[in-house]
């Protein structure tokens, strides 16, 4: 499948902002699954600095500056990917393997996926104790049970358990504060299925991209009307297997051929697309509008409409 994709955000800001220092985390990542056919940063205005670097997750970053006063700030990004269906795997392994065989031992040799067994910035150690959550978790993993149908069967769940409410947290809502709430959106979703996992001492790494969704029946699809999309990665192999704790979704590599991977880490925090520091600014708006679309539809959209990203 091909997809093209539009990432539009906008900061206005109340007063000038004198210089700035920003990190964007919005190519499309070279996964397996999926090709790059083309992508293109615009920054606006034009930064004094622009480069790029890979981080130690393999993402692409785009480091730039701007030193001179402004008070609004565009960055857009543009992407042309084509993905394929993934494979469901025919085998699996007890869950308890998968937990033994990344525990801390001295001397042993070192496995990337252990990274993602421990707490992290948006996953906490408080989280990873919780005895709630410790709870929920087991009942998907019971003694000698297989770690990817655990993984399903807790990721289902979820789905039942988690009704998707818009607005109900933001950025920096605990996660427990949305387990326990049981409502949230994409990321406290992704963040309470990796944090659940963990409290077993199992891996789980925080996957962000993109969703081809559908209008509603008899509606023309809109410019700007999708968003940023987060799901869970967990080791199958040299692969992994993603779940969609939000869509109950999985599959090897990702849920489904509408999924375009961009980064991946230990949660949110090493993979939102654009953050930043900077000087004066006062307050500021902000305005994302993420469009996602196959070819012919592309073709179609309205991009002078009222409100078009």
């Amino acid at each position: 499948m091909r997809l093209h994709i539009r990432h539009h955000t906008q900061y206005r800001y109340h007063s000038p902002v004198v210089s700035s220092h920003h990190i964007a985390i919005l190519h499309p990542r070279d996964a397996a699954g999926q090709r790059i056919v083309s992508h293109r940063l615009t920054v606006d205005p034009t930064p004094a600095y622009q480069t790029q670097e890979v981080d130690v997750y393999g993402n692409r970053r785009t480091l730039f500056a701007i030193d001179r006063p402004h008070t609004a700030l565009e960055v857009v990004a543009e992407s042309v990917v084509d993905t394929q269906a993934p494979e469901q795997p025919q085998t699996d392994e007890p869950w308890e393997q998968v937990r033994d065989r990344l525990r801390y031992r001295a001397g042993a040799p070192y496995r990337p996926e252990a990274e993602f067994v421990y707490a992290s910035p948006h996953i906490p150690r408080e989280a990873l104790v919780d005895t709630d959550l410790i709870a929920y978790a087991r009942a998907s993993f019971p003694p000698g049970g297989g770690w990817l149908a655990g993984c399903r069967d807790l990721t289902a769940r979820l789905h039942a358990d988690l009704a998707y409410a818009p607005a109900s947290t933001e950025v920096h809502t605990p996660l427990l504060a949305a387990f326990r709430q049981r409502r949230g959106v994409c990321q406290d979703f992704a963040h309470v299925l990796i944090a659940a996992l963990r409290a077993l001492g199992l891996p789980a790494r925080y996957v962000s991209g993109y969703l081809l969704t559908q209008p509603p029946p008899g509606q023309p699809r809109l410019v700007g009307a999708d968003a940023s999309h987060a799901w869970v990665g967990v080791p199958w192999g040299e692969r992994w297997f993603d779940l969609d704790p939000t869509n109950r979704r999985w599959g090897c590599d990702r849920p489904d051929e509408g999924y375009v991977t961009v980064a991946t880490g230990r949660d949110y925090g090493d993979v939102s697309p654009l953050r930043g520091v900077i000087q004066g600014g006062g307050a500021h708006a902000l305005r994302v509008a993420v469009t996602v679309a196959p070819p012919q539809e592309w073709a179609a959209l309205d991009w002078a409409a009222p409100g078009a990203g």
